[in-house]
C-alpha cells in the first residue's frame, strides 16, 4: 500500500537519534524502515515501512543490495502477503531538487510510517538519521543486515524503485534506465551528454546540472 502525498507535507526537521525524549523500549508493534534511490541521478527516492508478523516468519530476509533480483522479487510478494502491514512511499524528483536528497529521503520515510495501517510502538530506521515521527524511533547503522523488519523494508523499497526504473526505460529508452537504474554509470553519463536531461532527472545533482549548463549556459 502506498501513501498519498498531501499539500500539507512539510520538510522534516533536523532528526535526532531518538525522538520525543524517549530512551526506553516499550512492548508493542515494531516497524522497520529503509529507503532506496538516494544515489541515482533520476527518479524519486522510495521508502518502505514494514511491521512483520511473528506468527508468520519469512525466511531469507537480508540486505536487499546483496540479494539477487529473483530472490528480491520472491520476497517482495511474501512480505506483502505475510506482514501485519506495510507501506511504500516516495518523495518526487521535484521534492528532491527543492529540499535536497537527505531531507527528501526523510520525508519519504515519514510518509511510509504514517501510511501504515497499524501504529507502531517503535520504529527502527536503517542508517544514522531519523525522520521526525510521533513515535519512539531509533537509527541503526547497517540495520538492513541486522533487523528483519528493516531488511523487509529495504526489499520493498528496492523492488518498487527498480520497477519504476523499468517504466522510465519504456518512456525514455535512450538513457538505459533498465540497466543502471538511474545511477551515474559511464553509459548513463554518456547518454546524458548525448541526449540531455529528461523530466525524470534530478536537476540538483551535479552531473545533471553540468549537462544542463553545457546546453543552456
Amino acid at each position: 500500500m502506498r501513501s498519498r502525498k498531501s499539500s500539507q507535507d512539510e520538510a522534516p526537521g533536523l532528526p535526532t537519534d531518538r525522538q520525543l525524549g524517549l530512551s526506553w523500549d516499550v512492548p508493542g508493534l515494531l516497524a522497520g524502515v529503509d529507503e532506496a534511490g538516494r544515489g541515482p541521478l533520476a527518479g524519486p527516492v522510495v521508502a518502505a515501512a514494514v511491521i512483520l508478523d511473528d506468527a508468520q516468519p519469512i525466511r531469507g530476509l537480508g540486505d536487499s543490495k546483496v540479494l539477487s533480483e529473483r530472490v528480491r522479487e520472491r520476497l517482495f510478494d511474501e512480505i506483502r502477503a505475510k506482514a501485519l502491514c506495510c507501506c511504500i512511499a516516495e518523495a518526487s524528483v521535484e521534492e528532491i531538487d527543492t529540499l535536497n536528497i537527505l531531507q527528501a529521503t526523510l520525508l519519504a520515510m515519514r510518509r511510509a510510517v504514517e501510511g501504515l495501517r497499524l501504529r507502531p510502538h517503535k520504529v527502527l530506521v536503517d542508517g544514522n538519521r531519523l525522520p521526525v515521527l510521533q513515535v519512539q524511533a531509533e537509527a541503526i547503522v547497517k540495520g538492513d543486515a541486522k533487523v528483519a523488519a528493516i531488511s523487509a523494508a529495504s526489499i520493498l523499497a528496492k523492488v518498487h524503485r527498480d520497477r519504476l526504473c523499468l517504466a522510465l526505460h519504456e518512456a525514455h529508452p535512450q538513457y538505459g534506465f533498465a540497466g543502471h537504474k538511474g545511477y551515474p554509470t559511464p553509459d548513463h553519463l554518456a547518454a546524458l551528454r548525448t541526449h540531455g536531461a529528461c523530466g525524470a532527472h534530478r536537476r540538483s545533482f551535479a552531473p545533471v546540472r553540468e549537462v544542463l549548463l553545457e546546453r543552456w549556459p
